[in-house]
Order: C-alpha cells, then structure tokens, then sequence
C-alpha cells in the first residue's frame, strides 16, 4: 500500500492554497475600492 498525504489541517498543501486565496482577496479588495472610491466598511454601510 501506497502511503496517502492528509490534505486536511495544517499542511503544507493547506497553507499554500489559504496565501493564494488570502492574496486574492486583498487584490479583489483593493480593486473594489479603487473603482467604487469607497472603503470596506462602507460598501458593507457600517460606516
């Protein structure tokens, strides 16, 4: 039998992919701002 890596919890595989996403996110972000002028907490009306 062939030894299977978890691909749950805190692996390397893991954390690879929650940097990717988190990365994306901050550029989704940013974008949003920039073409509505407003911040986060605004768009959400909690500001």
């Amino acid at each position: 039998m062939e030894k299977q890596d978890n691909k749950f919890g805190f692996t390397a595989f893991a954390e690879t992919w929650n940097g990717r996403l988190a990365m994306l996110g901050i550029i989704i972000g940013l974008a949003t701002e920039f073409m509505t002028g407003q911040g986060i907490l605004s768009q959400l009306g909690l500001m």
